[in-house]
């Protein structure tokens, strides 16, 4: 592990007035790392990206970039990272090679130098052939990639993202991860992102996950599903309240009551199953067990769904 880390963040808190934003947030991203910042919307994340690209300091605590302090040395922060936005920040009007020509005399990039950088950079970016396309006339997958290569052209040594995968078509989140893979791997690039999306989460390499301010939990994807320790069994039931007390009475299991379902963990739910119905019967009107997931990670640190008003569990396959 490195001994300067491409991003530390320590005891870092902000308030927009009286309410908290981000809430004494510590955690590291080693170079060359993939790291994901998962939460809800309202869960800190945009606060601390804002942070991060130098938009705003933090009330207290620190931040570092490449051992440069977000704060105080805020220019050789900005030389360092490239950014990604979730809203386009492209001229329609002018073609992608244009974007990136203007993109480039921002960091004193001219002539040869610059040209060539252009072609190279859309060249790994599938888009060479359309260099000479006004930006109106790409598709959205297409004008994403624009924005990596603004993003990518002063070659940073942290790229950072927010919500990358916005707007995108399935086919074009998997070209985008593919070439974040390949800049990963290739060019030892560090890359953070914002998402609020689980699937996307889990392709980090490790992720903290947020909740209104604070870091909740924070690791690989695959360490942070172990500490569920079994399956998940989510039960659709007229009363979860009173099941779930006589479930623990019964069975001396502990359930969490969550948009009108019943949501349990053990050991062997698949078996448990026939028992549990058997017990209650006409009680249950559905039931379902699965492998856990980040948002059964973040349901067992947080006490509450991932989305409010429950989208995320009654939607789940």
């Amino acid at each position: 592990m490195s001994a300067v880390s491409a991003i530390a963040v320590s005891s870092l808190s902000l308030q927009y007035g009286s309410r908290k934003a981000l809430d004494d947030l510590s955690f590291s991203v080693q170079p060359g790392e993939i790291f994901g910042l998962l939460g809800p919307n309202g869960g800190g994340k945009t606060s601390l990206f804002r942070v991060l690209t130098t938009l705003i300091p933090p009330n207290s605590g620190r931040a570092m970039i490449c051992g440069r302090d977000v704060v105080r040395e805020p220019r050789e922060v900005r030389r360092r990272i490239g950014v990604v936005f979730q809203a386009q920040n492209l001229d329609r009007k002018l073609t992608a090679g244009e974007n990136l020509r203007h993109q480039g005399h921002l960091y004193g990039l001219r002539g040869a130098s610059l040209r060539s950088r252009i072609d190279q950079i859309l060249t790994r970016l599938d888009l060479k052939d359309r260099k000479n396309d006004l930006v109106e006339t790409l598709s959205g997958g297409q004008r994403r990639r624009v924005e990596l290569a603004k993003g990518l052209l002063h070659q940073p040594e942290v790229l950072l993202l927010d919500e990358p995968s916005t707007g995108l078509d399935p086919g074009a989140r998997i070209s985008l991860w593919n070439y974040l893979r390949s800049l990963q791997s290739s060019d030892e690039v560090t890359i953070l992102l914002t998402t609020h999306l689980l699937d996307e989460a889990e392709k980090c390499d490790r992720l903290a996950i947020l909740d209104r301010g604070r870091l909740v939990a924070c690791g690989t994807p695959d360490s942070l599903k172990r500490e569920i320790g079994g399956e998940v069994i989510l039960v659709d039931t007229p009363q979860p309240d009173a099941l779930r007390e006589r479930l623990q009475q019964r069975f001396s299991l502990e359930a969490t009551a969550l948009g009108g379902k019943l949501r349990l963990e053990h050991p062997r739910g698949h078996e448990f199953i026939p028992q549990l119905v058997e017990a209650f019967p006409g009680e249950i009107q559905s039931v379902r067990v699965s492998k856990p997931t980040l948002e059964d990670v973040f349901i067992r640190r947080t006490g509450h769904p991932f989305w409010e008003n429950g989208a995320s569990l009654d939607s789940a396959g």
